[in-house]
């Protein structure tokens, strides 16, 4: 059994699952680095514009695996302190990976994203949720830190400081109708309809300029890290400089514009 399926559901488009539902896609180290090695191989695939994550069965991710935690490699001779240190490196190359795609990833967030499971969905570009979804920062629930795998830093700039705090401290579940209202996801549908709301979003993005989206992408992830406007606004303006200079773009939709027709960008 595969514990990750990509498939190619629409053109241009991945759909990456994480395939343990037994288990709610808990975070196994061999569900784990199969994911990313699988987000690796999608990412370097130029076909593919959009990447769509979720979880097979009732759940997106319950997070941590705490009955077998699976099998961490190349571990041999390390004491207990550097193979943990090495067990979150693994974890945390998971988070990198989803942010550096070339591609947008959306989160086809269908049921529970608890703990590392809800840092994975906040660590994707954006996030559709099914009306049964909902996020729980578990780590404080067990007595540990809630702040793993980026989430102290990602879930403030998705959702504000303030509910953030509230998030993370209490431990309490956001449900799907409190995500959408503080904007942690972009929409919520019904069970059945998750997948094809994706796929709708996803089909928007395909039909712009391939640079230009993997352009934005890059932009809006830069924003965060950017200390003023002043430097990041000259950022912004290179890369729309780079666009509009390298391509005929722009002359593309003024013409489609004036014929009536869906432009076709060809970089």
């Amino acid at each position: 059994m595969s514990f990750v399926l990509v498939e190619r559901p629409r053109p241009h488009v991945a759909l990456v699952t994480m395939n343990r539902p037994e288990r709610m896609n808990a975070m196994a180290f061999d569900v784990m680095i199969p994911f990313r090695e699988a987000l690796e191989e999608v990412s370097a695939d130029n076909d593919v514009r959009v990447v769509i994550v979720t979880g097979a069965g009732r759940g997106f991710s319950s997070g941590a695996d705490h009955e077998d935690a699976g099998v961490i490699p190349n571990i041999a001779g390390l004491t207990k302190p550097t193979i943990a240190l090495r067990s979150m490196e693994l974890l945390d190359d998971v988070i990198r990976q989803l942010r550096n795609m070339h591609q947008p990833v959306i989160a086809a967030v269908n049921g529970a994203a608890i703990g590392g499971g809800m840092c994975l969905a906040v660590a994707c570009d954006m996030r559709i949720a099914s009306d049964a979804a909902y996020f729980r920062a578990a780590g404080i629930n067990n007595g540990l830190t809630a702040a793993e795998l980026g989430l102290s830093y990602l879930l403030p700039r998705a959702v504000g400081s303030s509910r953030a705090f509230d998030i993370m401290l209490t431990g309490r579940d956001v449900d799907a109708a409190e995500a959408d209202r503080i904007g942690l996801v972009s929409q919520v549908v019904a069970p059945e309809g998750l997948l094809d709301a994706c796929y709708e979003t996803a089909e928007r993005i395909v039909g712009w300029s391939h640079v230009g989206v993997e352009l934005t992408k890059r932009a809006l992830w830069s924003s965060f890290d950017a200390g003023s406007l002043a430097a990041h606004i000259e950022r912004e303006g290179i890369a729309q400089l780079f666009v509009r200079m390298t391509t005929q773009n722009f002359e593309e939709s003024v013409r489609a514009r004036k014929e009536k027709r869906t432009p076709i960008f060809r970089d």
